[in-house]
């Protein structure tokens, strides 16, 4: 257990300079960009060791999987983190999503909006939430096209039970991490046009892009956020 520890503690430092260093190069303050740990796959002890080493933010793909690692944190390390869904949300699934993560940053489209909105009115609770933009435009992914990105915005702020606090994108893996770099730029600008439109400009602040091959390319381009997992714990294990 203590070598975990030593090891996560230390690749989460490794990550953060590497974050560091990105925003510098663009002009950047470092204090703006946040680590999220992406934790698919991960294992308790793993995750615990994250929290311990001041990882304040993790990402769960999977909602059953995310509901098993949030009742394995200890109380205290819980209240210590907030919990984001990033991977495809299921309509039968919004429920159990509500009531086991702090925002769901994958919306994708108005039906599941609407869901997600009726929902959290019946539970009575209001809830962040982002969406997702497809920066590839590939069939296989969830995600919006840039194009529709602000017409969702509009629409998901219309909604009770909802606070939209940015914009989530996942682009094609490429060989060179530079291949994403005008989809960043672009995300970037579907970004800063949504904010100006914004009825709660103050509230959308994160723009969530860039993955453990590409998070330097998506610091210097604007992200907000970045969403880390091998580069934290090594190739995901098979399920």
């Amino acid at each position: 257990m203590e070598e975990l520890e030593t090891l996560v503690r230390t690749r989460v430092v490794e990550v953060r300079a590497r974050m560091a260093d990105a925003a510098l190069r663009s002009g950047r303050d470092p204090h703006h960009v946040a680590l999220m740990a992406a934790v698919k796959t991960r294992s308790a002890e793993e995750i615990a060791a994250t929290v311990r080493a001041g990882v304040a933010l993790l990402g769960e793909n999977r909602v059953q999987e995310g509901q098993t690692h949030v009742q394995g944190l200890e109380p205290h390390l819980r209240e210590r983190c907030r919990i984001h869904f990033i991977g495809r949300l299921q309509a039968n699934k919004v429920r159990k999503a509500l009531e086991s993560f702090d925002s769901i940053d994958s919306v994708d489209g108005a039906e599941i909006a609407k869901r997600i909105s009726r929902i959290a009115e019946e539970v009575g609770i209001d809830r962040d939430v982002m969406i997702e933009v497809n920066l590839g435009e590939e069939p296989q992914k969830g995600g919006v096209p840039a194009s529709d990105a602000g017409a969702l915005a509009r629409l998901v702020e219309s909604l009770p039970g909802l606070r939209l606090t940015g914009l989530m994108g996942i682009p094609p893996l490429e060989a060179s991490p530079e291949a994403n770099r005008p989809r960043f730029r672009e995300l970037q600008k579907v970004f800063a046009a949504v904010r100006e439109r914004c009825a709660n400009p103050d509230r959308f602040v994160h723009l969530s892009m860039g993955m453990s091959h590409d998070f330097e390319v998506a610091v210097e381009e604007g992200a907000t956020l970045v969403r880390v997992g091998t580069a934290l714990y090594g190739d995901r294990r098979t399920l």
